[in-house]
């Protein structure tokens, strides 16, 4: 990696003298190769661009977000890189809220919406083009010739459909603004620096959860950027059971490693780190170690979900016998996840609660941990009331589903768990049962067996469908999917 010397400050007009980094290898830049610098670069103005594809729908998006907040000023912040380690950063992600309203993924960005009459008036302030006048281009760590070209404003704004503004401009701006003000707290210290007089707690909040409750019903763009999610993370999927020989030749990364390369190729990342949990490691709900061994004979339980290049990401979920074939017990223990799955998928349709379809699939596995004599003589409806089974489902079953692995977090309970389910909505059902290797309430052969099915659900006008329903999930099938693949 290389060493690029710094400006003291980049954004005046005049060359100020180079700072360079200590242990930097050249002493600072000489008036001829400053002068040289500047001069003998073709123009690289990109003409002719057409707005991005979900332009429409974040132009609605802040239609909605205005008419919540009349005469507010409301202030989004895409965020700023974090430090990983000295002077490397973690890869940028842009804020949901910001990148669900503008569609831009670009650092430091924030969108703005100024009261204007009836409504508001949006702005997009970003990073122009680095500096070539002040050596910005070259010389400082985020210039374009370090990281990359970024967009002029003016294609920004044929881009994203929305006005652009230099984002060095904002905090003055901001700073002497009058009237009411909200802010997106949490992803930019700088803004949030520039409005602390300005802002409460509260008002803050009710921005952030009115975002996040808008997000609840996905609109067409959304849904489609799902469905490529989820077809993207079953080739994900394919890809690992046809390499699962070299996975018990090395670890659970190999398995790790596969599945990231198709995120990569074919969408932007994972959207959340992958669980590759073989064997005992399958009873630990985030196992994002990997770092186990693979073994033949034994269970592999896979969650891992695509995101697209638009931040849309799949959450899906298989367990497979690493050999391809399911032990009798194996067998038993799926299929009893596998037909609570199925109680909780039927459970999914418009006018249901939220919570119809953990309930239907608690109830399931309750009646199958009962028929297997884990509660004594306990009923069933005995059990659900004492929530024991939780001993071995663990968690819920299911979450929204979007830009976020576990979408519209900060919604209202009353519109979220509470609330009722309508078409455009996309959750996940994935129940589980989970036979800690310690755990001496069960037979010792159900011992260090985990077993979770897991699929991305959109609600429609008539019922439901399930978006990764092009990877197998009753037991036969998934054999014979494996046999396919493994050739």
């Amino acid at each position: 990696m290389s060493e690029e010397l710094t400006p003291e400050n980049p954004e005046t007009e005049e060359a100020e003298p180079v700072k360079q980094r200590k242990n930097g290898l050249y002493p600072g830049v000489s008036d001829e190769l400053a002068a040289s610098m500047k001069s003998g670069w073709a123009d690289t103005e990109l003409h002719g661009l057409e707005p991005i594809a979900q332009a429409a729908h974040t132009a609605d998006r802040r239609a909605a977000l205005s008419a919540r907040f009349p005469g507010e000023r409301l202030v989004i912040p895409a965020g700023r890189l974090k430090t990983r380690s000295n002077d490397t950063e973690y890869a940028f992600r842009a804020s949901t809220e910001y990148a669900y309203l503008t569609g831009d993924q670009t650092q430091d960005g924030v969108l703005v919406l100024e009261p204007k009459g009836d409504g508001h008036e949006a702005t997009v302030y970003l990073l122009p083009r680095s500096d070539r006048e002040n050596g910005e281009f070259w010389l400082d760590g985020q210039g374009e010739l370090w990281v990359g070209r970024r967009h002029s404003l003016t294609e920004a704004e044929k881009l994203l459909g929305i006005p652009a503004k230099d984002v060095r401009e904002l905090p003055a701006a901001l700073a002497e603004a009058t009237g009411p003000v909200r802010n997106v707290r949490g992803h930019d210290a700088g803004i949030e620096a520039a409005l602390t007089d300005k802002v409460t707690a509260e008002r803050d909040e009710e921005l952030r959860v009115f975002v996040s409750e808008a997000r609840l019903v996905k609109d067409a763009f959304e849904i489609a950027e799902l469905q490529k999610a989820c077809d993207i993370t079953a080739r994900g999927f394919e890809d690992v059971v046809k390499v699962l020989d070299k996975a018990e030749a090395t670890s659970e990364r190999y398995i790790e490693g596969t599945f990231f390369l198709r995120a990569r190729i074919e969408g932007n990342d994972i959207g959340y780190g992958s669980i590759c949990a073989a064997g005992p490691h399958a009873t630990t709900l985030h196992w994002v170690r990997n770092d186990g061994a693979v073994r033949s004979g034994e269970l592999l339980l896979l969650d891992a979900g695509v995101e697209t290049n638009d931040l849309y990401t799949a959450d899906v979920t298989r367990t497979l016998p690493i050999n391809g074939t399911f032990t009798p017990l194996q067998r038993k223990i799926y299929d009893a996840v596998y037909e609570a799955q199925e109680a909780g998928i039927a459970a999914v349709k418009p006018g249901a609660g939220f919570r119809d379809f953990h309930d239907a699939a608690q109830r399931v596995l309750t009646e199958k941990l009962v028929e297997w004599g884990l509660f004594g003589d306990r009923t069933v409806d005995e059990v659900l009331e004492l929530g024991l089974q939780r001993r071995w489902t663990l968690h819920g079953t299911g979450h929204m589903l979007g830009m976020d692995v576990h979408d519209c977090a900060a919604a209202r309970t009353e519109s979220y768990v509470n609330g009722t389910l309508e078409p455009g909505v996309c959750l996940t059902v994935e129940p589980g049962l989970y036979f800690q290797a310690d755990d001496l309430t069960v037979p010792e052969e159900y011992r260090g067996i985990g077993v979770r099915i897991e699929d991305d659900i959109l609600v429609t006008e008539d019922g439901n469908r399930n978006l990764s329903d092009k990877l197998p999930r009753q037991a036969d099938e998934v054999e014979a999917w494996m046999a396919r693949l493994k050739g």
